[in-house]
Formats: structure tokens, C-alpha cells, sequence
């Protein structure tokens, strides 16, 4: 059973990583330090989107409309973080 908490917390650490990479493209994106229309740029920009559009779209339907602020990255690694703080708070059950 460790094993699989061993993994859970390997998911939740990748998941934050692809969070964190698609918020600091974002930015970058938005100051035109990147560019979309390179291919490399083009490739991890959709495949971000494609992997983090699950986590997403549902926290965009229950949270408002900010017009150009999207803050769904930032609740879902805070929910990510508390996905993990009660794992290892509960890491009892899993030994």
C-alpha cells in the first residue's frame, strides 16, 4: 500500500508541474516572449491545453467571470494542495 501512495503523490506532483508550466507559458505567450506559431512553442502550448482542459472547464463553469482573469490554474492547485496535504495527513490508512 505505500506503493500507491507513493504514486498518488508522483500524480498530484506532476499534475502541479504542468500547471505551473502552462501558467508561466501563459504569460510569457501574453508578452509575446513566445511565439505559438513556432512549432516546439505550438506543440507544448496545445498539448498543456489538451492535458489541463479536463481540470479546468469544470472549475470555469462554478467560478464567476473575471473578463481576462482566469483564476482556475490557481484553485485547482490549491486543490491539488489540499488533495495532498490530506493524503499525508492520512497516511496511515495506506501502511
Amino acid at each position: 500500500m505505500t506503493s500507491l501512495f507513493q504514486i498518488l503523490l508522483l500524480l498530484l506532483g506532476i499534475a502541479r508541474f504542468f500547471i505551473f508550466a502552462h501558467f508561466i507559458m501563459s504569460w510569457l505567450i501574453s508578452f509575446d516572449v513566445l511565439n505559438v506559431r513556432q512549432p516546439i512553442v505550438g506543440q507544448i502550448w496545445y498539448t498543456l491545453q489538451r492535458i489541463l482542459e479536463p481540470i479546468y472547464a469544470p472549475l470555469r463553469r462554478v467560478l464567476p467571470n473575471l473578463g481576462g482573469i482566469d483564476l482556475s490554474p490557481i484553485v485547482a492547485l490549491v486543490g491539488i494542495e489540499i488533495i495532498r496535504i490530506l493524503l499525508i495527513n492520512n497516511a496511515a490508512l495506506f501502511y
